[in-house]
């Protein structure tokens, strides 16, 4: 997985990858999930560097079945609250 920090304005954004679909765009109907390498490729981390960071995170993009199944885990993020497209699980949290 490639994640990126970003400490900006009193906010922790947190960007999460999974390694085999960064760089790719992916289209469902109106739904376009474009995984930009300057936006998502920082350091190439495991599961509980991603875990940690996501819990410091005050937003977060996660993309990819690895990446989202850690913010599962960490309870960063529902289940329910994850779409697809094309395939690809997709998810957005906000810590308010």
């Amino acid at each position: 997985m490639y994640m990126k920090r970003y400490d900006t304005d009193g906010h922790v954004i947190v960007a999460v990858c999974d390694s085999d679909i960064l760089g790719k765009k992916f289209k469902e109907g109106k739904l376009v999930l474009k995984l930009d390498e300057s936006f998502y490729k920082g350091e190439e981390v495991g599961d509980n560097d991603v875990k940690e960071a996501l819990s410091c995170a005050t937003i977060a993009n996660i993309a990819g079945e690895k990446s989202i199944a850690c913010a599962v885990e960490c309870g960063c993020i529902e289940p329910d609250t994850v779409i697809f497209i094309d395939g690809i699980p997709h998810a957005q949290m906000v810590q308010i």
